[in-house]
């Protein structure tokens, strides 16, 4: 029988897309401790199967709760480091964004020193799964963390003397990226050796959860200190703060390493993961989704000095309470992601989360009222966590381990690497018509995309 193939319309096939079919997950061992009870039985229905499309691997058991992740020693030091750490990175990006616009008073800049950020994504991303298949998952992490810091220390004593510019600050802001690029699809494949697959689903959502809570509290400490103590503390304080995840990192206690034999070149291996990519069109859907959100719905974020400034006139405290409302939404959304996804199909919440974040978006950008731009932030960061917690979950539940990085890499290329392209439309069209009308049309064009997968795949809304 002749494989059952999907394509958006309008997006190049299969290089980039994602299938989660193989054989069943096995456990990873490195997630047991001796305190740690047996996994429960399997209570997920069975998944969806296409005509054609090769075996699905069962899908991992639904959550027990929204803190069962907690219950690990590796999980709870790595989450508290995680957490202070995340607060410093949201600071820089507060700071950063008003460093830019004032030095260059241009929304097409902004747009330019987000997109550099997010530009090493699609040159190194698929390389650094690879290599997260093959290595110490933690030792890349400290690694880049610690690149991280050093990034942030150079951008604060740059900016305390007085020498900073746009051009060093898209050099840091990329070499800052390339350091994103390794970190994350290691550490999103880091997760199951912190807590097996029996509590993925938690530990997802927690993440989530303290991305979120530090956008609440980051934005509106960097607020404060933007009107006070200026710019480069916020860079400072960044700096100092890698140090508390780097510490929790050394202090996991796992199993040693056994470096798998290496029995293909890595362009070999790049092949293979693309090999398991192609032929399902869930999947695959899944991934499209989350490009489209990155490169139609996630510009928003950029913008918002924009907002603050020329269109709402709230300076930079308002700034830092504008995201921290969206951060506040998404810390709801990352707890109620844990509690949602053992009654709701996951599939069924990405439809609704994507359309309803497009819908919100599109409302900001015509509000005016600085009391209801807040409200209806805090919904935006609700559905876009809710959703891409989703999407994460459903693909990690279902990817064997021994391709996970490059899976997850994948999916964090389409996350962020597609972010350049939204950036540089958004902020060009910004400045041709307005922030408000880059960001509408953005909402727009994502509302499009997703009731046309709801249309096309409908299937989509039953996966658990």
């Amino acid at each position: 029988m002749a494989r059952s193939r999907f394509k958006l319309r309008g997006r190049t096939p299969p290089e980039q897309e994602i299938i989660l079919s193989e054989a069943p997950l096995p456990r990873s061992d490195a997630a047991a401790e001796p305190d740690t009870p047996p996994p429960g039985p399997l209570d997920a229905g069975p998944p969806v199967q296409l005509p054609g499309a090769p075996p699905r691997p069962a899908a991992a058991p639904l959550p027990r709760g929204a803190f069962a992740a907690l219950r690990h020693r590796n999980f709870r030091l790595f989450y508290a480091g995680q957490l202070l750490s995340l607060v410093g990175t949201w600071m820089q990006s507060t700071a950063q964004g008003w460093l830019v616009l004032e030095l260059t008073d241009s929304a097409l800049l902004l747009g330019m020193v987000t997109a550099a950020g997010s530009l090493p994504v699609l040159l190194f991303t698929l390389y650094a799964g690879v290599l997260a298949d093959r290595v110490d998952k933690r030792r890349v992490i400290v690694a880049a963390q610690a690149g991280a810091a050093a990034v942030a220390l150079a951008l604060a004593v740059l900016t305390d003397t007085g020498h900073a510019t746009v051009h060093w600050i898209l050099a840091l802001v990329f070499l800052l990226g390339t350091a994103n690029a390794f970190e994350i699809p290691t550490r999103q494949s880091f997760f199951v050796e912190l807590v097996g697959q029996e509590d993925l689903t938690s530990a997802i959502g927690l993440n989530s959860s303290a991305f979120s809570a530090s956008r609440v509290v980051g934005p509106a400490l960097a607020g404060a200190l933007l009107g006070t103590v200026g710019v480069a503390a916020c860079f400072y304080l960044n700096a100092v703060s890698y140090l508390a995840v780097i510490a929790g990192l050394l202090l996991i206690r796992l199993p040693p390493f056994r470096r798998p034999e290496r029995t293909a070149s890595t362009l070999a291996n790049l092949r293979e993961g693309f090999a398991f990519i192609r032929g399902d069109r869930l999947v695959r859907t899944l991934v499209w989704t989350i490009a489209a959100l990155s490169v139609f719905g996630f510009p928003y974020a950029m913008l918002l000095p924009v907002f603050a400034r020329d269109v709402l006139g709230v300076g930079a405290q308002g700034l830092g309470w504008l995201l921290a409302a969206s951060g506040s939404g998404a810390l709801v959304g990352g707890i109620a992601l844990s509690a949602l996804a053992s009654r709701v199909p996951r599939g069924r919440l990405v439809l609704l989360a994507s359309f309803s974040f497009a819908l919100l978006v599109g409302a900001f950008a015509a509000s005016r009222s600085f009391a209801l731009s807040l409200l209806l932030l805090a919904g935006a960061g609700f559905c876009m966590i809710l959703n891409n917690g989703c999407v994460n979950t459903l693909l990690q539940s279902l990817v064997p381990d021994r391709l996970r990085g490059r899976v997850m890499s994948v999916y964090v290329f389409m996350f962020l690497g597609m972010a350049p392209l939204g950036s540089l439309q958004a902020g060009a069209l910004a400045r041709w018509a307005g922030a408000p009308a880059a960001l509408g049309a953005g909402a727009a064009a994502l509302a499009l995309v997703v009731l046309g997968v709801a249309w096309k795949v409908p299937e989509l809304g039953e996966l658990r």
